[in-house]
């Protein structure tokens, strides 16, 4: 197991309008002057659990062992759900009990989950409504102080996960769905490599056809470069995830496609 070092990596719904990110860092940096902080996001759309799930699973294992990553998206602040802090392998995640951990909790095989209890590692506030900056920033900070997880408070089994649908065969087609929408409008499906070769095997077609929102494409290209503007095309993006797109323009826009619309491959 590693131990956490100084790195601390930031994950929240906040924006940068307002003052709740600089008070995270305030906070993690008057307990650790010496700790290194990292945003991967502040743009994820407000109370949005699973655009947070799926962010910081798709960044968190390219930085370094024993880093702390911070995520805070809390619509649940100030009730009764409780604060987490999990060491893997490889990292230690802090984080509120509302799923936003689903996938890391998946890919990192076997963890130690803990309730964040103990009171030396909070701030003490007047009221409930600011836990990323009261609760998960210093007890994210006393990690990186080398704090033991075991004082933080009791091992917890039952913590929360949304489900996650997984791509299954309707028939000649195997149907999946889009999971992530980027900021440039592209629809990332939960559909991958893998899945694209087995239609291939069983299909003998050496190029899918992909059937999204009443449009079927025809195949797969190589790149962006390789669209068009009008027409939505599909690849297999750098995650190994079947990508669907419009040249140098928003493919959800244009066909209207938001979260869970249905991405058959046949």
């Amino acid at each position: 197991m590693p131990h956490p070092s100084g790195l601390i990596t930031l994950l929240t719904d906040f924006g940068d309008r307002d003052w709740f990110v600089a008070s995270m860092k305030g906070v993690i940096l008057s307990i650790n002057p010496q700790a290194t902080v990292v945003d991967l996001s502040h743009q994820i759309p407000a109370h949005a659990v699973e655009d947070g799930a799926f962010v910081l699973q798709s960044c968190y294992r390219y930085f370094p062992p024993g880093t702390v990553h911070v995520a805070v998206v809390d619509p649940g602040v100030g009730s009764a759900r409780r604060p987490l802090v999990v060491k893997s392998a490889r990292y230690f995640f802090v984080a509120p009990d509302n799923g936003l951990l689903t996938h890391v909790l998946d890919q990192e095989g076997e963890v130690e989950v803990r309730e964040i209890e103990n009171r030396q590692y909070r701030l003490d506030a007047e009221g409930h409504t600011f836990a990323g900056r009261d609760v998960f920033a210093p007890a994210a900070a006393w990690l990186t102080k080398h704090q033991p997880v075991a004082s933080y408070g009791r091992v917890t089994g039952d913590y929360h996960t949304f489900r996650v649908t997984a791509p299954h065969w309707e028939q000649t087609a195997l149907a999946g769905e889009v999971v992530y929408i980027d900021r440039f409008g592209n629809l990332i499906t939960n559909l991958t490599a893998q899945h694209v070769k087995e239609v291939r095997e069983v299909t003998r077609r050496p190029n899918p056809q992909i059937r999204v929102a009443g449009h079927l494409l025809d195949g797969l290209v190589g790149s962006y470069a390789d669209g068009e503007e009008a027409s939505p095309r599909a690849l297999i993006n750098s995650d190994g995830r079947l990508e669907i797109f419009c040249r140098e323009s928003s493919a959800s826009a244009r066909l209207g496609v938001s979260r869970h619309e249905i991405v058959k491959l046949s």
